[in-house]
């Protein structure tokens, strides 16, 4: 009886509150019963996560894609009976592989287990053309892209750095700077942002002093420009006060506690021929490959960018494009879904400026955004990509259940927040190993769609290779959609035996 009257007591004071509060106009009108709104707001997403929607309609990522991201990370069954779901025939813009009459022939493996594990070396080497004194060829088409420790948990860092490692990937810092976390084996490529982290000096411009020491001291095998992202092309970043503990003030050279500001310019170059001076250092005082990473707003910096590399013989090691519907980091709504161009839009453009230019088997490309599934890869490297980056399916291989919370701290699974509690139900040996099991996978579907179409090496994959159906049951070559030349998005000095050679 007693609790009873408290109960009563208590929705009684809800209703009070409700009516003579004016902050919320459900409550007034609806008090106690207008909280249930509140709640189902909140919940929503989940909600439909889990019991609306239908298997392609969530987004980011569907029911389907994130079924495919957990099973091939937990190496269970990851096949779909019964055939697609998909509306095939009607579906606009709808992408198809066209396989050959006679499929390629690989060589025989010891095992099923060893072909699935076996990593697919990037065609080109890294760093080749300017000759960098560290140049090497990426052993994994397929690798880990920029998310910072400070936005992911020092276990989400840990666990995606030792399945890299073991599955022979390499691992983007993220413009946070190098942690201990990070050192847990996989080759690192550093990614240098607009606050210079790890490599900053006391007035917030890059010391190249630092950067030359901190490379020496950890398994960095190139270095990144970041320049934007898809998050939030062109303003710059913040990692809240409250994710700034005293472990990330350390290693970003910054206050504990204060807010983050990564400012949208570099104060190292303000122009492409300053960019490239500062890439030609770094690169002499490293050794190591530079290249950039950029969303795709306006074409003229890459125009000039491509002009100046052809005269001065200057120039990035590498390129990697970023979809403006990519990005692991929170940003303002009206950057996430208005700036910056999607992948296929931006590197299509991009690409074509360099191989107009002469320079486009020079460098290596890689791309991001939503790319982390195979017929996704495939159209990348076919339109050019020589390696494919992945950042929010590999955080879904770690536990990431698209729970769209990473801009509050309180990510329940542990994979982008700073909180103690959360963090400890992130395992980083259990997660490394289903990271490493989604790389794998990934990598071997990519390689079985390019045997498929008969070809020995995904690098070789042209745009010739995929149609696009057009919803109103016809459809046109993807070359004749990204209105590409026939030479355009394959390396035309791939030794595919010793492609072949390094894959055995």
């Amino acid at each position: 009886m007693g609790w009873l009257i408290v109960i009563v007591l208590v929705l009684a004071g809800v209703v009070a509150y409700d009516l003579t509060q004016t902050k919320h106009a459900i409550l007034r009108n609806f008090p106690i019963i207008g909280h249930f709104r509140y709640w189902l707001e909140a919940v929503g997403p989940e909600l439909r996560q889990y019991i609306v929607t239908n298997n392609d309609e969530e987004r980011p990522f569907s029911r389907d894609q994130r079924r495919w991201v957990y099973a091939s990370a937990k190496q269970e069954n990851n096949y779909f009976g019964f055939g697609t779901d998909n509306e095939v025939e009607l579906a606009s813009n709808y992408l198809i592989i066209k396989h050959a009459a006679f499929p390629y022939r690989p060589p025989a493996p010891h095992n099923a287990t060893e072909a699935a594990l076996r990593p697919i070396p990037v065609a080109k080497v890294l760093g080749g053309w300017r000759d960098r004194r560290k140049k090497f060829r990426p052993a994994s088409i397929i690798n880990v892209s920029a998310m910072s420790f400070g936005s992911l948990s020092g276990a989400a860092i840990q666990a995606l750095n030792r399945g890299c490692a073991q599955s022979g990937c390499l691992h983007n810092t993220g413009e946070g700077g190098i942690s201990p976390h990070h050192d847990q084996g996989a080759g690192l490529i550093w990614q240098l942002g607009t606050g210079y982290f790890g490599a900053r000096a006391p007035d917030g411009s890059l010391d190249l002093d630092k950067l030359a020491e901190k490379v020496e001291r950890f398994n960095v095998r190139a270095i990144e420009i970041k320049l934007s992202q898809g998050a939030k092309p062109g303003k710059g970043g913040v990692l809240p006060g409250a994710k700034v503990t005293a472990e990330i003030a350390n290693i970003r050279g910054i206050p504990e506690g204060v807010d983050c500001l990564s400012p949208a310019y570099h104060r190292a170059f303000s122009s492409p021929d300053e960019l490239l001076d500062v890439v030609e250092r770094i690169a002499d005082a490293t050794g190591l490959p530079v290249g950039i990473k950029s969303a795709v707003g306006e074409l003229g910096f890459w125009r000039d960018m491509a002009r100046l590399m052809s005269d001065t013989g200057r120039g990035v090691d590498y390129i990697q494009i970023d979809g403006g519907e990519g990005g692991t980091g929170a940003a303002p709504l009206v950057f996430s879904d208005h700036v910056a161009m999607p992948f296929l839009v931006g590197f299509s453009r991009v690409y074509p400026i360099f191989a107009e230019a002469g320079l486009a088997e020079k460098i290596v490309f890689a791309g991001s955004g939503k790319l982390g599934f195979p017929e996704r890869a495939v159209l990348a490297m076919a339109l050019g990509c020589d390696m494919v980056m992945v950042a929010r399916e590999a955080m879904m291989a770690i536990g990431c259940i698209q729970a769209q919370k990473c801009e509050t701290g309180h990510c329940p699974t542990g994979v982008a927040t700073q909180n103690k509690w959360l963090v400890r139900g992130l395992d980083p040996t259990d997660k490394a190993a289903r990271l490493a099991n989604y790389m794998a996978t990934f990598r071997h579907e990519v390689a079985q769609l390019a045997h498929a179409c008969g070809l020995p090496h995904p690098s070789s994959f042209t745009l010739d290779h995929l149609e696009i159906l057009d919803g109103r049951y016809g459809s046109a070559s993807a070359r004749e959609i990204f209105n590409y030349e026939s030479h355009w998005g394959i390396p035309s000095q791939v030794d595919t035996e010793e492609l072949l050679a390094e894959i055995a």
